[in-house]
């Protein structure tokens, strides 16, 4: 039995560098930074003080007051992102049958502020449990799918994903695999996070994990640079309308690219720390390679997990070396964390989606704020620095890895008929 394909006919996006597709694609072309000092509550006693922000959001733009008041802000940018996804695709009550139409979203942390903000008034209160009736409901991670779901009356395969940082390719990978065994027609997926705030930014730093360049916020991502420092925090929405391609083709929808294959492993190794030989990358890219039926050679970009951490760059562009061989020094490679920064469970998607906009234009984003080669990388790589190249791709690769060991990459392709 030949295989489904699954092809993209729908996008949305919020992120720190722009509030729609096409404004964060030009972004990215541009290189530019959405790092700045944090506006969401008063950092000025963290070791951390700025972020990659959504910038100029008002939910009630969107929604009612009082509906935006029962959701968190990761839910909140999961439905405007969604909704942007879902008319983008075209999809209306006359030519889908909702019945087949599914929502497979993640979330890494999901509504850590509202818990923060519950716990917080509580003990600060007289000691009555006096709770939001809507805390549980807007702090649950899997809510945004639900939302997303009761929003637009879609009634197939619905869940959410969890797997850090990795979620949202995840989820991208589960859709695709629900629509190749046929369980939907259409399948609504992709990821939010937002949790720059006390919790959020504290944790985060007490591991160490972020960047403290204070004085200099938007140089402070520097992917593959040898004074990087660490990742800067970021929020984002990023949504997929994945289909089956007989399906679109019947309804008439446009279609972006083709989604071939995806991989997912573990490292097995360690809390947070990746495996210094990049094990675990270099086993998931194989995986994808080997779903999509792909030679290495046929990548032509691949979008990088990139945080900006010492040994994370190093272990992600060992693994590349290792998967590609003499080919890694043909591809194109660039972490788009150094214009939004790290989206935790959303950084999949927004990351998937500039991949998608490389195959569409053949352009590749650059990465930015590079200053200093670090010389324990391979200086035969092209990780695309400081400025965009143009190139045909045919064909890109988009990794994420998670605390945990989790590892996940799609890859997707030019739309040929």
């Amino acid at each position: 039995m030949q295989a489904r394909r699954i092809v993209v006919t729908g996008i949305g996006a919020l992120t720190p560098i722009g509030n729609n597709v096409e404004t964060y694609w030009n972004n990215l072309i541009n290189g530019v930074s959405g790092a700045d000092m944090i506006t969401q509550f008063d950092a000025s006693n963290f070791k951390t003080r700025f972020a990659c922000e959504i910038k100029g959001f008002d939910p009630t733009e969107f929604m009612d007051r009082k509906e935006a008041r029962k959701l968190d802000r990761f839910a909140q940018i999961a439905l405007v992102a969604s909704d942007q996804a879902v008319l983008d695709a075209g999809i209306t009550k006359e030519n889908v049958d909702h019945d087949r139409v599914g929502v497979i979203f993640a979330s890494g942390i999901g509504g850590l502020t509202t818990f923060t903000e519950e716990v917080t008034n509580f003990v600060n209160g007289d000691g009555t449990p006096r709770f939001n009736p809507f805390f549980i409901p807007k702090m649950i991670l899997d809510i945004a799918a639900g939302q997303i779901s009761m929003k637009h009356g879609f009634r197939g395969p619905n869940y959410a994903v969890v797997s850090a940082c990795a979620s949202s390719t995840n989820a991208i990978i589960s859709a695709m695999d629900n629509l190749k065994l046929g369980k939907a027609d259409i399948i609504i997926t992709g990821g939010s996070e937002a949790v720059i705030g006390i919790a959020g930014m504290g944790g985060f730093n007490a591991m160490k994990a972020m960047s403290e360049r204070n004085d200099d916020p938007k140089t402070a991502s520097r992917p593959y640079d040898k004074d990087r420092d660490g990742f800067i925090m970021g929020e984002a929405s990023g949504v997929l309308v994945l289909e089956d391609l007989e399906h679109a083709i019947r309804r008439g929808a446009k279609i972006y690219c083709e989604v071939v294959g995806g991989g997912a492993t573990a490292d097995a190794y360690h809390l947070t720390a990746p495996h210094p030989e990049g094990l675990g990358a270099r086993n998931v890219m194989n995986a994808a390679l080997r779903d999509a039926g792909m030679q290495a050679n046929e990548i032509d970009y691949i979008n990088t997990h990139g945080t900006s951490t010492p040994l994370g760059d190093i272990a992600e562009a060992k693994a590349i070396t290792d998967v590609f061989g003499e080919h890694a020094y043909n591809l194109n490679i660039s972490s788009t964390k150094s214009m939004t920064g790290h989206c935790l469970g959303a950084a999949g998607v927004i990351e998937a989606i500039a991949c998608i906009q490389t195959v569409i234009h053949d352009i590749i984003p650059p990465t930015i704020n590079h200053f200093t080669d670090d010389p324990d990388l391979d200086p035969r790589l092209n990780f695309t620095f400081n400025k965009a190249e143009k190139r045909v791709v045919n064909a890109a690769l988009s990794n994420t890895f998670g605390f945990g060991g989790h590892n996940a990459c799609v890859i997707v392709k030019k739309y040929k008929a």
